[in-house]
């Protein structure tokens, strides 16, 4: 067990020690894993409005193709929480927004790190720093092992220093195949019902290589952006409820 030396960093302007942590980085792992727990449980509780955009740009930056997913969070009377594409409009003609991408956007956005998957990651400790003007710990997070079909996360996390909650993400999930690439990301939360820090958006921005060794290479320079609002808790005997002709079962 280490105590863990503080240092905060401001771009190129240097960093300067603020002392130690009464926190070791055991402990403060176990702190945000059981806030995240917590998290997670809340998170469940409420409806939500999502809206995925998926891009393809060209050599200049600009929009080339794109596809928009609308996707609704809900409930419906007795308290099962149900995901649905309301809307789903244009079309990628470079690369196929495949399953794992869809799913990846709904399910496993954000990444939520709790203390019943903590034995999946390994996690280092890389600092402290300032992230709008929110104090935080930084974490390098990177799955112990990689199992056939599941699905991981792989990147930074920002864990705020008072109330131990992820409040930035940078990574991706992992793995990625020959042909079916995923692009890294960067999700920020927000405080929403003044206690716990929900996502707000998610981009990502990546030039993706497909093709595998003794095939013929392909590089598309892909965005993705996800919002999210409309926050809504349910509530015994109601229901939030949104008609649509396609309905995605809750990955649980």
């Amino acid at each position: 067990m280490k105590k863990i030396l503080i240092v905060i960093c401001f771009g190129l302007l240097g960093c300067y020690l603020q002392g130690e942590s009464d926190l070791s980085e055991e402990e403060i792992i176990k702190q945000f894993t059981a806030k995240e727990s917590e998290f997670k449980k809340v998170w469940e509780e409420y409806a939500y409005s999502q809206n995925i955009v998926f891009q393809v740009l060209n050599r200049s930056g600009d929009v080339r193709e794109e596809r928009e997913v609308w996707v609704e969070a809900y409930f419906t009377r007795d308290g099962e929480r149900k995901t649905q594409i309301v809307k789903d409009h244009g079309y990628l003609k470079s690369v196929q927004v495949s399953s794992e991408d869809m799913d990846d956007a709904i399910h496993r956005q954000p990444f939520v790190l709790t203390s019943e998957e903590l034995n999946k990651y390994k996690i280092k400790y890389e600092g402290k720093e300032v992230v709008d003007e929110l104090d935080t710990y930084v974490f390098e997070v990177k799955p112990l092992k990689i199992n056939k079909g599941s699905r991981y996360f792989k990147g930074l996390i920002w864990v705020d220093d008072l109330d131990f909650q992820i409040v930035m993400t940078r990574g991706k999930i992992v793995p990625d195949y020959s042909n079916n690439k995923f692009p890294e990301f960067e999700t920020v939360r927000q405080q929403v019902n003044g206690k716990y820090w929900f996502p707000v958006w998610t981009k990502a921005e990546d030039v993706l290589e497909f093709g595998g060794f003794m095939e013929r290479r392909k590089r598309v320079h892909i965005r993705v952006f996800i919002t999210y609002e409309n926050f809504r808790k349910f509530e015994v005997n109601t229901a939030i409820r949104y008609e649509s002709s396609k309905e995605i079962e809750e990955d649980r």
